[in-house]
């Protein structure tokens, strides 16, 4: 049983967990990521650690409301259990000094960013942080990535907030006036994809995280196959991190709407059931 200490909420829809896991806390990097389970019947999902402290033997989850399980946890507070909670699992980020790095986090894809961010930057690197979404209300984790950048540029969708465009539109705006020597990419895989071909443009080395893809996170399951360079690995354990420029980033879209509508009447039945 892992129980929660703090719970706060960033959205209408997204929400920052606190929770007590000591072992992981001590053991995590960035990349890392965690497999829990709200309660006895429920079932497993993979979220990515966002912070740890080592000291308070804690770690941090970011959470979306998106579908049945992730309700049942977003409506969870401070004090209640989890049933289990197992990691860190996967392959932690190859971070080293390698000169000027470009974050780009759309979205929820800004809290696995953030222990990215703060390692390439304690690694030596300057780094300049892109954040993307919809609107202000959607940009999470500002004040923690600007702690850990030596620039943060905002992009929203309609210009509530930083510049108007998309996380494509700063990417470029930053290679365009200095030498990038390395970029990460988290978000939507649409977002990631088109991040990919623009730095690919640019002869940049970049890595994207297919964290939103994975089911088990032990490799059993093979839902989260993804081919890259023509072969084929599962994300949960050769990744999440994989060379942009040779991830198969349609075939990926495809199989993430795999079970969109099966996804959609699941919630539809969980929330007249007045669970939520």
């Amino acid at each position: 049983m892992n129980k929660i200490l703090q719970k706060e909420r960033f959205s209408d829809k997204v929400y920052r967990f606190v929770v007590e896991a000591p072992m992981i806390a001590k053991s995590r990097k960035p990349g890392h990521f965690i497999i829990l389970r709200v309660d006895e019947k429920g079932e497993r999902i993979p979220l990515t650690i966002a912070a740890a402290d080592e000291k308070a033997g804690t770690i941090t989850l970011v959470v979306q409301n998106v579908g049945v399980t992730s309700a049942k946890l977003c409506n969870m507070e401070a004090g209640e259990t989890l049933t289990d909670l197992v990691g860190p699992l996967g392959k932690a980020t190859h971070i080293s000094k390698v000169g000027t790095v470009l974050a780009c986090g759309g979205g929820v894809g800004i809290a696995p960013l953030l222990p990215i961010v703060e390692g390439f930057k304690k690694a030596g690197n300057k780094v300049i942080s892109v954040l993307a979404a919809r609107n202000k209300d959607l940009i999470i984790l500002e004040k923690e990535i600007r702690q850990w950048s030596d620039e943060v540029i905002v992009m929203t969708d309609d210009g509530s907030y930083g510049n108007k465009g998309l996380v494509t539109q700063g990417a470029e705006e930053v290679i365009n006036r200095e030498k990038v020597d390395e970029c990460i990419a988290i978000g939507p895989a649409v977002m990631m994809k088109f991040t990919s071909l623009l730095t690919k443009k640019y002869n940049i080395p970049t890595q994207a995280s297919l964290n939103s893809i994975m089911v088990d996170g032990t490799g059993m399951c093979g839902a989260c196959r993804v081919t890259v360079g023509g072969r084929t690995y599962f994300t949960c354990v050769d990744g999440p991190e994989f060379n942009a420029h040779e991830i198969d980033f349609d075939e990926m879209i495809k199989r993430l709407g795999g079970y969109v509508e099966e996804e959609k009447a699941a919630y539809e039945r969980f929330v007249a059931s007045d669970k939520i």
